[in-house]
């Protein structure tokens, strides 16, 4: 998994066209005539999105290269106690930057608007962290964490999709379908997720063995990173726009 994660961050920097994407900040205006304020957008940044998708890639590679390696023991230790907690530490900011590339690419370009986002998703994976922790000796299980997740992880879905209909409305339904696609698909792998959790957790068949929830857990990351990384690239990265 680390040397498909790395090869894949390394063919987004080689292949990819050097695209950069408008980041903005909100502040105050003032009109001298009229003596108001109003709310004013500045450019702040050109984000390099080639460089941020790649990231995303290259935080997994790591990841993984270190619970195979260095961190191996402690790793199966902790999956021995029915736990991983570096697999939330990672998500923490991977799916993190996943969520602020489809946010950039949905028309969500505010540099605050941005950080919450990613805000959001690193406390819904840092909830899972938790869900592990407060289930680990116990005989009847907590869902707190679960649902303050899930709560954490749905608001930055309804952010983009408010900024996602404004845009196709402002521009007459003329929009990128490539984004469509792209935020279809990733909400529904990010729930596969949700769902994989509560399988465990339920006992539901194979998932009574909580490493074929951890395997599970391994294959929609690589799956979820591959397929933002690659419609991204086919949709924007290659042409830019």
């Amino acid at each position: 998994m680390a040397v498909l994660h790395f090869l894949q961050g390394v063919a987004m920097v080689i292949l990819s066209e050097g695209v950069l994407w408008p980041i903005t900040r909100t502040r105050y205006g003032f009109d001298p005539g009229t003596e108001t304020i109003f709310p004013e957008t500045v450019s702040f940044v050109d984000a390099n999105l080639p460089l941020i998708v790649a990231a995303f890639l290259f935080i997994s590679a790591l990841a993984h290269a270190s619970i195979a390696t260095v961190l191996y023991d402690r790793y199966v230790r902790y999956l021995d106690r029915g736990m991983n907690p570096y697999r939330w530490y990672e998500y923490s900011v991977s799916a993190s930057l996943m969520i602020v590339v489809i946010g950039m690419l949905s028309g969500v370009w505010d540099l605050g608007t941005l950080v919450a986002l990613f805000g959001l998703v690193a406390v819904m994976n840092l909830s899972g962290l938790l869900m592990e922790q407060r289930n680990e000796s116990t005989a009847d299980t907590d869902w707190t964490p679960y649902w303050v997740g899930t709560l954490a992880g749905i608001v930055p879905w309804i952010v983009i999709a408010i900024t996602f209909v404004g845009s196709v409305t402002a521009s007459s339904g003329q929009f990128p379908e490539f984004v469509i696609y792209i935020y279809v698909s990733i909400f529904v792998f990010f729930n596969l997720f949700a769902v994989n959790m509560a399988l465990q957790y339920l006992e539901v068949s194979r998932w009574r063995e909580y490493l074929f929830g951890e395997k599970t857990y391994i294959l929609l990351s690589l799956v979820a990173k591959s397929a933002l990384a690659w419609q991204v690239y086919f949709g924007t990265l290659n042409s830019p726009i």
